[in-house]
C-alpha cells in the first residue's frame, strides 16, 4: 500500500485509478490533517472485502467453514472439475 499526497493523487488521477484497477492495490491519499486521509481502491476489491467481513462476523459461517475445512483435511472432501455451462441467448 503506497501513500501519496493529496496534489500529487489529483496531479496524476487517472494513473492511480488505473493502477488501482490492474494491481488489486491501495493507495493511502495524506492530507495536512492525518485525520483527512483517505484510502482509495477499485470496488470489486471492496465488495470482496465487505463480504469477507461479513461471513466473518457471523459465527455460524464461521464454524460451517471451519468444519468444512476439517472434513476435506481428513480426506472426506471431493474434487470436481468445473463444467462450462452456455449462456442462454
Amino acid at each position: 500500500m503506497d501513500a501519496v499526497s493529496y496534489s500529487n493523487f489529483r496531479q496524476n488521477l487517472k494513473s492511480y485509478m488505473q493502477r488501482l484497477k490492474d494491481d488489486a492495490d491501495t493507495v493511502i491519499v495524506t492530507a495536512k490533517d492525518p485525520e483527512d486521509n483517505m484510502v482509495i481502491m477499485n470496488q470489486r476489491d471492496y465488495d470482496s472485502m465487505q463480504e469477507t467481513m461479513r461471513i466473518m462476523s457471523n459465527p455460524y459461517l464461521v464454524d460451517k467453514i471451519r468444519r468444512g475445512q476439517k472434513e476435506f483435511e481428513a480426506g472426506k472432501g471431493t474434487i470436481h472439475d468445473l463444467v462450462e455451462v452456455p449462456e442462454d441467448d
